[in-house]
């Protein structure tokens, strides 16, 4: 197919099927960043609330460097993956007080930037300033590598090269914005990864992969190293209306977020942990149901053990007693949520 007609074809394919999205309808690059990262291994569906949210309570980059990364986190809260929020904070901060609070737009600024890749600069500069870069996301990998037949892995560095050959050669560079709008559009709505709408695609005559009838083959993708497992046991620890968290300090997906103190072992204590282990002075009162939480290259299996004081009980420096309906002031992640809406049936009722 000649780049013209792909192009053509694609976008007026999305200007009839396009969503209504609030973040296309601005040039703004800082909004156009938030969206960009908050979607970030995130569903349209999940993150829109949270990116509606960030510019209502941070609508300029100002506002975002001078609130608290605590505060960031907890608006965060349910997106996991917080070394975004953290790194996002962290710019807005560089864009503050280093960039005089302007926000940059162009490519070559973009990808100085923490937390910015490629994709993301490219985007940006991209939906903001009209800069020709092609995007190259998953749904563009999967759309170009079928339409092609292109075999080599995409979580590779040649993928990355080979794909952008391709997409500079196709790419309107007249309309980068909207072309780079509607491929990522393209791949999300039809070229999905399971069932993709084949029999009304626009480039149905011209898709190697469905003329060969090999459309789940595509993209191909090198196997990932096997997810390592880990054990985790929570104590809620109750006195009164109040309970015991701790903040993860150390380098980790989680630092900066609160907690139940809890310890890691081999394998999950299945009815009782020894006192003796914890070094303190506490009496378990219920033992919680186990509950398996998947991240990146890990599977974390975690038990919640419902505990109130013992006698001589000493406070470790690390816990601070909160207020069960101080909560929401504190940025947890997910598995705290779970293990909250589990044993609690979503409150901290104590």
């Amino acid at each position: 197919m000649k780049n013209k007609i792909f192009s053509t074809n694609l976008l007026t394919w999305y200007q009839q099927n396009k969503r209504n999205l609030p973040f296309r309808h601005t040039n703004d690059a800082y909004k156009i960043w938030l969206s960009e990262i908050i979607l970030q291994q995130t569903r349209v569906a999940q993150g829109l609330g949270y990116y509606e949210r960030f510019v209502k309570k941070f609508p300029t980059v100002k506002d975002l460097a001078l609130a608290s990364e605590e505060t960031v986190l907890n608006e965060w809260q349910g997106l996991g993956y917080y070394s975004r929020a953290r790194n996002l904070h962290y710019t807005a901060n560089y864009v503050f007080n280093e960039l005089k609070g302007v926000f940059p737009s162009s490519y070559s600024e973009l990808i100085k930037l923490k937390g910015i890749g490629d994709y993301t600069a490219s985007a940006i500069s991209s939906f903001s300033a009209k800069e020709v870069r092609p995007v190259l996301d998953g749904n563009v990998y999967r759309f170009i590598s079928r339409l092609y037949g292109i075999e080599t892995p995409i979580n590779t560095p040649k993928a990355i090269k080979e794909f952008k050959i391709i997409l500079n050669e196709l790419i309107d560079s007249e309309k980068p914005d909207l072309f780079n709008q509607a491929i990522i559009e393209y791949g999300a709505l039809f070229c999905v990864p399971k069932s993709p709408k084949c029999h009304e695609c626009v480039f149905q005559d011209s898709c190697y992969a469905f003329s060969k009838q090999k459309i789940t083959e595509f993209p191909v993708k090198l196997k990932k190293n096997k997810s390592i497992e880990r054990y985790l046991n929570f104590m809620a620890v109750k006195t009164e209306e109040s309970f015991y968290l701790v903040k993860r300090e150390e380098d980790s997906i989680w630092k900066n977020l609160y907690e139940f103190p809890n310890i890691e072992s081999k394998k999950m204590f299945e009815t009782e942990m020894s006192e003796e282990l914890l070094g303190l002075n506490i009496k378990i009162d219920r033992v919680g149901k186990s509950t398996k939480h998947i991240l990146s290259h890990q599977n974390i299996y975690a038990k919640l053990f419902v505990c109130s004081l013992g006698n001589g009980f000493v406070r470790p420096d690390s816990w601070q007693l909160i207020h069960a309906d101080e909560l929401n002031n504190y940025p947890i992640h997910r598995l705290m949520e779970k293990l909250i809406e589990s044993e609690f049936e979503g409150e901290l009722i104590i």
